[in-house]
C-alpha cells in the first residue's frame, strides 16, 4: 500500500483494500504510518529487514521509509488494512523524550497476541469521524494511540530532516496533474536546475523517475482506498490517457490497476 496524505499537518486515515496478491517495490512513506492488518497479511522488506504482519497485527513505519510491500489476500477475502498517517508534530509531542538512535529507523511490528493493537481502531475512527468535535479534544484523543505505542516499546524519531527526494515529492504532490519539469521544480526550491540534479544524486533517482514514482504511488493509493474510476485516477495523477497510466503502472508494479480491485481468479 502506498498513501500520500493531502494534509501533511493532520492525522489522516485510509481504508485499504486489495483483491490480488501483489508486491510494490521502493514505496516512499513521507509521514509516520501505522498499518492495522484486518484481513490477509503484509510482508515488508527493507535493506535490513524482512517482516510479516498477519491479521490483527500492527506495523509501524517511521517517516521517510522506503520499503517493498507485498499485500496478500486470503482465500475468498480481499486484503484489508487501515492506514493511519501521523504528522511530525504529533510524533514530536509523544516521542521527543524517547528518541531512537540515528539509523535505527526500522519497521516495528506489534502482534495481535499479546498486544491487541486493533483495539485502538475505535478511538481513531470515532475521533476522525466526528468533525464537530472541538479541535483541542480531537488533538488529545489522537495522541492516545501514539502514547499507547510508546508504552509498548515503540520508538519513533520526530523532526528528522527531510531528504532531497522527499522535498521534491512534496512539491509534486501539491498538483500531480501539473506538467512538472526539473527547471520549474528547481525555481520553487530556490536553486538552479543543475544544483537540483546534483542534490537529487544522493537519492539515486533523477527528477523524471521521482515524478513518475510519485504519480504512480498516488495512483496506487487511490486504487486501494477509493472507488473512483481508473480513468479519473489516471487524469488526476497527471497521465494523459488511462492506457498510459495502466502501461506505466504495470511496468512499475507488474500488475494492472484493474487487478488491484478485481481478483485474477474471478
Amino acid at each position: 500500500m502506498a498513501a500520500t496524505p493531502s494534509e501533511p499537518d493532520r492525522v489522516a486515515i485510509y481504508q485499504i483494500t486489495q483483491a490480488t496478491t501483489a508486491t510494490f517495490t521502493d514505496l516512499y512513506l513521507r509521514q509516520t504510518f501505522l498499518f492495522f492488518v484486518e484481513s490477509g497479511s503484509k510482508r515488508v522488506v527493507t535493506p535490513t529487514q524482512d517482516v510479516v504482519g498477519n491479521e490483527g497485527d500492527l506495523l509501524v513505519f517511521p517517516a521517510g521509509s522506503v520499503v517493498t510491500m507485498e499485500n496478500r489476500p486470503v482465500l475468498d477475502h480481499t486484503y484489508r488494512a487501515l492506514g493511519v498517517a501521523f504528522p511530525d508534530t504529533a510524533i514530536a509531542r509523544v516521542f521527543d523524550r524517547h528518541p531512537i538512535a540515528r539509523g535505527d529507523d526500522r519497521v516495528q511490528v506489534l502482534k495481535a497476541d499479546p498486544f491487541r493493537p486493533l483495539d485502538l481502531l475505535p478511538i481513531l475512527r470515532e475521533t476522525l469521524g466526528h468533525p464537530s468535535l472541538p479541535s483541542g479534544i480531537r488533538e488529545h484523543r489522537l495522541l492516545e494511540p501514539l502514547i499507547w505505542l510508546r508504552e509498548n516499546g515503540v520508538r519513533l524519531a520526530p523532526g528528522q530532516e527531510e531528504t532531497p527526494m522527499g522535498k521534491v515529492r512534496r512539491l509534486i504532490e501539491q498538483d500531480l496533474s501539473h506538467p512538472w519539469r526539473a527547471a520549474e521544480a528547481a525555481r520553487h526550491l530556490a536553486m538552479s536546475e543543475a544544483t537540483l540534479r546534483r542534490w537529487l544524486g544522493s537519492s539515486g533517482q533523477g527528477f523524471s523517475k521521482i515524478l513518475m514514482n510519485t504519480r504512480l504511488e498516488h495512483g496506487l493509493s487511490l486504487l486501494q482506498t477509493t472507488d473512483r474510476p481508473i480513468s479519473t485516477i489516471a487524469l488526476e495523477c497527471g497521465f494523459k490517457t488511462p492506457s498510459h497510466f495502466s502501461d506505466a503502472f504495470r511496468r512499475r508494479f507488474t500488475i494492472s490497476p484493474k487487478q488491484i480491485r478485481v481478483s485474477t481468479t474471478e
